[in-house]
């Protein structure tokens, strides 16, 4: 750690309540502790802070451990994670602020300055889907559970960002919430756009299903068309959808065969296949739009020499169904959906070894 950092963590420690009170804002004192959530200031205990000690070593002031997820770090890292700050200067800028010290000047060359690129552009997404953070033990991971999906199998196409911008209009003032990213590539595996789902905080509900109360809950950005949020390798069997939900239910059944999220009908009509597909299985939404893409899309890869079929669900879509009816009965219907030999090849080997 660089000595000005060093210097840092000393004085941010010999008035740790106060760095806590500040960031942590969410949390409480608790003796010679300060609990709370996670380092990202979310509400709970799991995570504790000493508040006196030695300035250095084990015990020491300012040093935290989060019993849930095993991260532990400093005080500096609480100010990292708390503003959701990338650079290191910048976390060391909020710092000095906090401790009314003087900005540092640069030793060093100074930072290069990062390229603007438009806003909603393919390298826009690459830049967003690379500064989120992998999924496990987040709130993607609890709104995910929250929507009966239990486990998540080849989870690298989803990310949570802490704090991901969100302005209703031109008018209006960036907000800043949590979101669940998802990155979508084409069939090489490059990132050409990303979809955010903006999550509420503050808890699941019936209504919002666990999505922000804001107007628009969902946005995508950069090159979608012909792309898809894909879970796992494609190979000869495939099955594409429209909603990452959709799909992520369907996978907690079937969770060998290689899926893909279009996230609307009209990009569902348009996807591109795999030139090694051989059966493609479309996740029909029971609406209008869903009958259209389906029709349209197993014109496509019949054309192709694909062969195409449906899966219908019982309600509007299948996360709606393992939702009302369980993950065994989406099972079942699944079942005699299926061509013979994909039953034997993907349910009846894996059923008993999968839980979702």
């Amino acid at each position: 750690m660089p000595r000005d950092a060093s210097e840092l963590v000393r004085r941010l420690a010999r008035d740790a309540e106060a760095v806590c009170r500040h960031y942590l804002s969410n949390g409480r004192r608790q003796g010679r502790y300060w609990t709370v959530g996670d380092v990202r200031n979310t509400p709970g205990r799991s995570m504790f802070v000493r508040l006196s000690g030695p300035e250095s070593g084990p015990g020491a002031a300012g040093h935290w451990t989060d019993a849930a997820s095993a991260e532990y770090g400093d005080l500096l890292d609480v100010i990292r994670e708390s503003c959701g700050l990338i650079d290191f200067r910048d976390v060391v800028d909020e710092a000095r602020r906090f401790l009314s010290l003087p900005r540092a000047e640069p030793h060093a060359a100074p930072k290069p300055v990062r390229t603007p690129v438009p806003a909603g552009s393919p390298e826009a997404a690459r830049r967003l889907f690379a500064m989120s953070q992998p999924i496990r033990r987040t709130l993607v991971e609890t709104y995910l559970r929250n929507r009966g999906i239990k486990a998540v199998h080849d989870a690298g196409a989803l990310r949570f960002h802490p704090r991901c911008y969100y302005r209703p209009d031109e008018h209006s003032p960036t907000e800043t919430w949590p979101a669940m990213i998802a990155a979508v590539t084409d069939l090489d595996g490059r990132i050409t756009g990303a979809h955010r789902t903006w999550l509420d905080p503050n808890g699941f509900d019936a209504v919002r299903l666990g999505k922000a109360p804001i107007d628009t809950q969902r946005k995508a950005m950069g090159g979608l068309l012909g792309h898809a949020v894909r879970f796992g390798v494609s190979g000869e069997v495939m099955v594409a959808g429209e909603g990452i939900e959709t799909m992520l239910s369907l996978r907690c059944a079937l969770p060998a065969i290689p899926m893909a999220a279009t996230l609307s009908a009209n990009h569902l009509a348009a996807l591109l296949l795999p030139p090694a597909l051989r059966r493609l299985y479309i996740a029909r939404d029971a609406d209008a739009a869903g009958d259209m893409a389906l029709t349209a899309l197993t014109e496509r890869a019949e054309a192709a020499g694909i062969e195409a079929l449906a899966l219908s669900p019982r309600r509007g879509d299948f996360n709606e169904d393992v939702r009302a009816f369980g993950l065994r009965a989406l099972r079942t219907a699944l079942r005699i959906q299926l061509a013979p030999q994909d039953v034997a090849r993907f349910m009846r080997r894996r059923a008993a070894k999968t839980k979702c």
